[in-house]
């Protein structure tokens, strides 16, 4: 029971910093406003939550998402690249390239153009 006191004790601060969180929170809040006027600052939504968005957002979203991949790819490559050597830089390059291929595809189709 000794090893998992430590973890018991973090679990007890946890629940506690939540339950006082919570309770300043419901305490400093004052009145209870409806669901739907938690965004904008309490303004009533201008449309529907089911709205549909204007299909140029499509290819930003796109671009944005291959730039993400390359973060979530990076950060475990930086990690090993030591271990790996050059290979593991030269696998980078390529997918870099690949990357970069896309942004150029997407710049050339206009998905970068707002107009």
């Amino acid at each position: 029971m000794d090893t998992w006191r430590p973890v018991l004790v973090l679990f007890g601060v946890l629940v506690g910093g939540l339950v006082a969180v919570h309770g300043l929170a419901a305490r400093l809040a004052g009145r209870t406003a409806p669901p739907a006027a938690a965004f904008s600052g309490g303004l009533p939504p201008p449309e529907h939550a089911f709205c549909r968005f204007h299909v140029r957002w499509y290819p930003v979203t796109m671009v944005f998402l291959a730039f993400d991949m390359e973060m979530l790819f990076m950060y475990p490559w930086a990690t090993v690249v030591p271990d790996v050597g050059a290979t593991a830089v030269v696998e980078m390059f390529v997918f870099l390239g690949v990357l970069f291929a896309g942004v150029v595809y997407a710049w050339r189709e206009g998905a970068l153009r707002w107009t």
